[in-house]
């Protein structure tokens, strides 16, 4: 079964799907409650910088220092380098990734800065991007940046 956050976070992804969008979604935890959620708003709101995590991060509005230090934050994709460096800058502990196969941001890095990063490889979230990225790749390389 899969986690009940993990499962908020893809029903952001399908939401951004069914908006026209990138299926990733996001979801910020805080003492077991979801206090922000988010999906790729690239495509909807013309943005450069609305990727789920940002989005999700957006609608939990201004967190003190300790409500971050205390947060997980859920994404249905590695976040890339923008997103992660958001959870760093806030310094989020946590980092609960759906999938890594169809994209991987920077883990690594993430992990040297103290980040507990725990990638579940789910059946569901692989699915959304593969078909995703199948049926749309110049959405898709556009998102990440990519020619």
């Amino acid at each position: 079964m899969t986690d009940p956050f993990m499962q908020a976070a893809i029903e952001e992804a399908k939401k951004g799907l069914a908006e026209g969008g990138i299926p990733i979604g996001s979801v910020l935890v805080i003492d077991g409650k979801i206090v922000g959620r988010g999906h790729n708003q690239r495509v909807q709101q013309g943005s450069a910088i609305l990727h789920a995590e940002m989005h999700c991060l957006e609608q939990a509005g201004r967190l003190s220092p300790a409500d971050y230090k205390k947060a997980t934050l859920y994404s249905t994709l590695s976040p890339c380098d923008m997103c992660s460096g958001t959870a760093l800058l806030y310094g989020i502990p946590t980092i609960v990734v759906g999938e890594n196969k169809t994209f991987q941001g920077p883990e690594d890095y993430v992990r040297s800065r103290g980040v507990k990063l725990t990638i579940l490889q789910d059946a569901e979230c692989i699915q959304l991007m593969e078909d995703f990225i199948a049926s749309s790749p110049e959405l898709w390389y556009e998102d990440i940046g990519k020619e």
